[in-house]
């Protein structure tokens, strides 16, 4: 995963609203619905949002900042927190042979302290003898001077877990996605029609292996990236519609789109910016509804734009219509 800064394409001093900007830009340009001729073009934008994830939101961008956390929001490995082993009660993990993560943990008690294992050296027993005076071997809980008074289990920690950002379009109609693991093992992975974001989806048996040891499983945290023009409520969508000034007035059909292809809506003469539309049905699917195929709705609200740059001969006509027909919309602020 390259720098967050690098894939938005930001300076680090950037500030929040330099970030959204960049990450809009870019989520348009990538969007895979943009680019379906482009078999990169998902593995791109999956890359865009977990930047976003990292930048956007400002304490995990901060811890980022400090190298606590990796390109990929993982945590970074800091070592000991000191020779006493400060706090280490409770067990401490990190890659060993053949790059399955491990923990050494105590059974708990005073003066039990925990640390990760080494990926070389003598083995655990020597580690210990060279930390506490020679006071190892198996069992080691009656080692004297109440160094270590429990046992210390070898427990593996198998199970890989990897998040994967997919599309709204993606989450809705389910898809097939191909993931790499930490190991740099590629799956190809199936997305669930009506996947949530936060749902985990559980690949059995494909996780790390060890002797002696049943292989883990691969746990995949489903994140759902922001959309470019639809924002959810809940089981309905959301969207700003775009319409011109001579749509507002005289009235029009104009396409919308949906999540499954786009429709045609009449827009009636005189319409105001911000009158919402409601399109029944083209929302999200409701889980549990009792009515199979039950769907949110999607609410288009209308905002009228005025073409770029200066046009004299609309000035001219505002400035005549103006004159002749003055109204005032403030005039319920007081």
């Amino acid at each position: 995963m390259r720098d967050p800064y690098e894939v938005l394409g930001v300076q680090r001093g950037a500030n929040a609203a330099a970030i959204k900007s960049a990450f809009r830009k870019l989520a348009k340009k990538h969007h895979p619905d943009a680019n379906k001729g482009d078999p990169k073009a998902a593995e791109r934008f999956a890359e865009l949002n977990t930047a976003n994830e990292i930048l956007g939101d400002e304490d995990k961008r901060k811890q980022f900042d400090r190298g606590e956390i990796d390109a990929e929001g993982k945590p970074r490995f800091q070592g000991f927190e000191g020779a006493g082993f400060p706090g280490g009660g409770g067990g401490a993990h990190r890659a060993g042979p053949g790059g399955f993560e491990y923990s050494f943990r105590t059974g708990g008690g005073p003066g039990a302290g925990g640390f990760a294992g080494g990926g070389g050296g003598g083995g655990f027993e020597d580690i210990l003898k060279g930390m506490f005076g020679g006071a190892g071997g198996p069992g080691m809980g009656r080692a004297g001077a109440g160094a270590f008074e429990h046992e210390m289990p070898f427990v593996a920690d198998l199970d890989l877990n990897v998040s994967m950002t997919v599309t709204l379009e993606e989450a809705v109609n389910g898809a097939t996605r191909r993931v790499r693991l930490p190991t740099g093992k590629e799956l190809n992975v199936r997305i669930p029609a009506g996947v949530e974001a936060g749902q985990q989806i559980r690949l059995k048996g494909q996780g790390e292996t060890a002797p002696g040891h049943r292989p883990g499983d691969v746990l995949i945290t489903v994140n759902i990236a922001p959309h470019p023009h639809f924002k959810v409520d809940g089981n309905d969508l959301r969207l700003e519609l775009p319409i011109t000034l001579y749509e507002a007035v005289l009235g029009a059909k104009v396409r919308v789109p949906t999540l499954d292809g786009a429709v045609q809506l009449s827009i009636p003469k005189n319409t105001s910016s911000g009158r919402t539309f409601r399109l029944k049905g083209k929302g999200l699917p409701i889980k549990n509804a009792g009515t199979p195929g039950a769907t949110g709705d999607l609410f288009a609200t209308t905002r009228i734009m005025l073409p770029d740059g200066h046009d004299a001969e609309l000035e001219a006509l505002m400035e005549k219509w103006r004159d002749q027909h003055p109204y005032n919309p403030r005039k319920d602020l007081g």
